[in-house]
């Protein structure tokens, strides 16, 4: 007969906790069966607009937001997954899966948000986002 035997402490640290919380609100999203579902990107640049080409497969568009705040761009999508297996008549089992990817990222310069354009198609995102014209600093002539 084979036993493991832990060593159990019940003097926890906060530091210890800390660490278990840490981790626990923010694992990606996972399926049963799945990869966990990352949100994956490329991003691309000229001189007058930023590309992002953002993979969210198995998600409809009415499930994703973008959010621009001047060169801050942030990206996150509603999972929502139904399976249902059955035997006949007799439902065997049904699983459900509801949960959320979000991924933030900051650009180099801030994007004009009135000229920004979404598409999603086969699963991929694509974002053009222009990028403002930087202000020169005027310089004031002293009288």
């Amino acid at each position: 007969m084979d036993r493991n035997i832990t060593r159990y402490d019940p003097f926890w640290t906060e530091s210890d906790l800390d660490d278990w919380f840490k981790g626990f609100f923010l694992r990606p999203v996972t399926v049963p069966g799945q990869a966990p579902l990352q949100i994956k990107m490329d991003v691309g640049e000229n001189d007058k607009a930023y590309t992002v080409r953002a993979e969210i497969p198995g998600v409809k568009k009415e499930d994703i937001a973008v959010s621009i705040d001047d060169n801050q761009v942030s990206i996150s999508a509603e999972v929502k997954e139904e399976k249902e297996q059955k035997n006949g008549e007799k439902l065997i089992r049904k699983e459900r899966y509801y949960g959320k990817v979000y991924r933030s990222f900051a650009l180099d310069q801030d994007v004009d948000e009135g000229g920004a354009k979404a598409r999603y198609e086969n699963g991929v995102l694509e974002l053009v986002l222009p990028k403002k014209p930087e202000s020169k600093a005027k310089q004031l002539t002293i009288t």
